[in-house]
Protein backbone atom coordinates (compact mmCIF):
# COMPACT_ATOMS: atom_id res chain seq x y z
CA UNK A 1 0.00 0.00 0.00
CA UNK A 2 1.14 3.28 -0.55
CA UNK A 3 1.37 5.85 1.87
CA UNK A 4 1.33 9.78 1.53
CA UNK A 5 2.89 11.41 4.49
CA UNK A 6 0.33 15.22 3.88
CA UNK A 7 1.02 16.00 7.62
CA UNK A 8 1.89 19.81 7.89
CA UNK A 9 0.33 20.34 4.48
CA UNK A 10 -2.38 22.86 4.68
CA UNK A 11 -5.80 22.36 2.41
CA UNK A 12 -5.70 22.29 -0.91
CA UNK A 13 -2.02 20.08 -0.96
CA UNK A 14 -3.45 16.96 0.87
CA UNK A 15 -6.14 16.82 -1.60
CA UNK A 16 -3.82 17.36 -4.61
CA UNK A 17 -1.97 14.58 -3.15
CA UNK A 18 -4.77 12.30 -2.84
CA UNK A 19 -5.75 13.13 -6.13
CA UNK A 20 -2.71 12.26 -8.26
CA UNK A 21 -1.80 8.95 -6.27
CA UNK A 22 -5.71 7.88 -7.41
CA UNK A 23 -4.89 8.70 -11.01
CA UNK A 24 -3.29 5.20 -11.42
CA UNK A 25 -6.74 3.42 -9.54
CA UNK A 26 -4.88 1.86 -6.88
CA UNK A 27 -6.91 -0.76 -4.62
CA UNK A 28 -5.96 0.94 -1.29
CA UNK A 29 -3.71 4.32 -0.14
CA UNK A 30 -3.21 5.50 3.12
CA UNK A 31 -2.48 9.06 3.78
CA UNK A 32 -0.99 10.30 7.13
CA UNK A 33 -2.92 13.66 8.49
CA UNK A 34 -2.51 16.22 11.15
CA UNK A 35 -5.82 18.47 10.84
CA UNK A 36 -9.21 18.36 10.72
CA UNK A 37 -9.94 19.89 7.86
CA UNK A 38 -7.19 18.02 5.52
CA UNK A 39 -8.90 15.14 7.06
CA UNK A 40 -12.17 16.03 6.61
CA UNK A 41 -11.70 17.43 2.70
CA UNK A 42 -9.39 14.05 2.28
CA UNK A 43 -12.29 11.84 2.99
CA UNK A 44 -14.53 13.74 1.14
CA UNK A 45 -12.76 13.77 -1.96
CA UNK A 46 -11.94 9.95 -1.59
CA UNK A 47 -15.48 8.82 -1.00
CA UNK A 48 -16.44 10.91 -4.04
CA UNK A 49 -14.09 8.70 -6.37
CA UNK A 50 -15.53 5.75 -4.78
CA UNK A 51 -12.90 4.48 -2.08
CA UNK A 52 -14.03 3.24 1.19
CA UNK A 53 -12.63 5.44 4.57
CA UNK A 54 -11.52 3.78 7.52
CA UNK A 55 -10.12 7.01 9.87
CA UNK A 56 -7.65 5.81 12.13
CA UNK A 57 -6.65 7.99 15.30
CA UNK A 58 -2.30 8.19 15.80
CA UNK A 59 -0.69 9.74 18.27
CA UNK A 60 0.18 12.71 15.38
CA UNK A 61 -2.78 13.12 14.05
CA UNK A 62 -5.05 10.35 11.70
CA UNK A 63 -3.89 7.62 8.92
CA UNK A 64 -6.73 7.72 6.43
CA UNK A 65 -6.82 4.00 5.03
CA UNK A 66 -8.38 4.15 1.33
CA UNK A 67 -9.64 0.89 -0.44
CA UNK A 68 -11.50 -0.02 -3.29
Amino acid sequence: METIDARGLSCPEPVVLTRNALRDKPASLAVLVDDFAPRENVTRFAKHEGYDVEVVETEDGWTLNLTK
